[in-house]
């Protein structure tokens, strides 16, 4: 199995590492690939879209062309997941500041957005997540955090907070406000890389 984790910005390491932790208590061989070029995405079985600056991160995938490599492998039924920025990106709706910024968006899943709705650094929280995927609480981790304030048709809600939509999944991508890659509980990444047929 071969995973993409897009590394042109934000906290790849981490992801890095936590899928390569993951697959090991999978017992899946895999290597785990940072991608900054075209080329390789559509090697790969699976895609991650870090955290970051979601404008940013848009931009450089479109120069790049990695933008539209994505949107290919959606396309093939390749498990995708976007964690917060990552999140932002693969919505259709990014709200008014990406309307006002003209941010670049893969549109891959019919979801509207609100980023950094928690507000900035200093409001980052820690709270035990209800995620309908998994059998017990998850330790969700939140920096910067967006939610998704709408979903259409087709979209299961995987995690709410408050009032707010923190997981989705359409199909085959999945989108996470929190950041799972920053804990050592990798059933999220588990159950990601159980999806790749």
């Amino acid at each position: 199995m071969k995973i993409a984790i897009v590394a042109i910005q934000g906290n790849v390491e981490e992801h890095i590492s936590a899928a390569k932790k993951a697959l090991k208590e999978m017992g899946l061989p895999g290597e785990v690939l940072p991608v900054r070029h075209s080329g390789t995405i559509p090697t790969c079985d699976a895609i991650i879209l870090p955290g970051g600056e979601s404008t940013t991160l848009g931009r450089l995938m479109a120069r790049e062309g990695i933008d539209v490599e994505i949107k290919e492998a959606a396309a093939a039924g390749k498990p995708i997941m976007g964690t917060c920025a990552g999140l932002v990106l693969l919505a259709k709706d990014g709200g008014d500041q990406a309307r006002r910024t003209g941010q670049h968006l893969l549109g891959l899943m019919d979801i509207s957005v609100d980023r950094n709705a928690f507000g900035g650094q200093r409001e980052s929280f820690e709270v035990p997540l209800k995620v309908s995927i998994l059998d017990s609480p998850y330790n969700a981790i939140f920096i910067r955090a967006p939610v998704i304030t709408g979903v259409k048709p087709g979209i299961e809600v995987l995690a709410s907070f408050d009032k707010y939509i923190v997981a989705a999944k359409q199909g085959n991508v999945i989108a996470l406000a929190f950041h799972p890659e920053l804990t050592e509980d990798f059933r999220i990444h588990r159950y990601f890389f159980e999806l790749v047929k």
